[in-house]
């Protein structure tokens, strides 16, 4: 018995799940007011019937009244021209007028009541309608915006974002390309001024070579740079030399040195 009744309460409320699921507050609300609006209708053909009744009862009522009165006066009549016969056939249909307004009395009271208090009841479910249509347009309006809040906290939390998250996907791999790219460019541009930078030495020690035999020709004494090699710097300094002599003995070849 127990496993029966745990498999019914499952049953149950999976059932109630799926129906809870399946329930969209806007469609609710519109099947809601109108069923609201068909229980006015009915209530309105209720009230209907009613009042004909009350209608009907008072018109009897008021013939009854009026035939009452008029065998009254159709028995006086009659007595005034000596035909009791008359008077008393007269007075008979006017005492079944009086018993018809007797009976009708009573019932056109509480069918007027009745009616009276249907046309309370109707004009109070025609408020709630009313009430009811207002609400929904703003329960409807709540019911979108909540919808619409809904969807754009599941993008931000990343439930529903696919699109985004792919798209970030090929941004960071661009980006890694890039750095790729990049890295690549400077090791390449690494070795290139390795290269330049020695070609540059070789240029600027040639450079300053010629310079020193263009000042040494002159008889401009130079200020040779430092060398390393000691070969190359004695070298320099013969030609230094060299060049000097051979600019005096140019310059006054017939003096002597005192």
């Amino acid at each position: 018995m127990g496993i029966f009744s745990r498999v019914s309460d499952i049953f149950k409320a999976n059932v109630n799940d799926t129906l809870d699921k399946a329930e969209d507050p806007e469609k609710m609300l519109k099947q809601m007011v109108i069923e609201m609006e068909e229980s006015v209708n009915k209530a309105t053909l209720g009230v209907a019937s009613a009042i004909a009744n009350e209608k009907s009862l008072e018109r009897k009522l008021a013939k009854a009244k009026q035939d009452s009165q008029d065998w009254h006066g159709k028995a006086a009549q009659a007595l005034q021209a000596n035909r009791e016969d008359l008077a008393k056939a007269a007075l008979q249909k006017k005492a079944t007028a009086d018993r018809n307004i007797q009976d009708l009395g009573p019932i056109y009271t509480q069918a007027k009541a009745a009616a009276d208090k249907m046309r309370i009841q109707l004009d109070q479910l025609k408020l709630k309608l009313d009430e009811a249509r207002n609400r929904q347009s703003t329960l409807i309006a709540r019911s979108q915006a909540a919808k619409a809040q809904k969807q754009i906290s599941q993008t931000f939390s990343g439930v529903g974002s696919d699109a985004f998250s792919k798209f970030d996907k090929f941004e960071n791999k661009i980006e890694r390309l890039e750095a790729e790219a990049e890295a690549h460019e400077q090791l390449a541009g690494g070795n290139t001024s390795l290269d330049d930078e020695i070609r540059l030495l070789g240029s600027s020690v040639t450079v300053d070579n010629d310079l020193a035999q263009l000042k040494a020709s002159m008889g401009l004494a130079p200020q040779l740079p430092e060398s390393n090699d000691p070969l190359a710097e004695l070298e320099r300094e013969l030609k230094l030399t060299s060049g000097t002599s051979d600019s005096t003995e140019k310059k006054d070849p017939n003096s002597t040195t005192p």
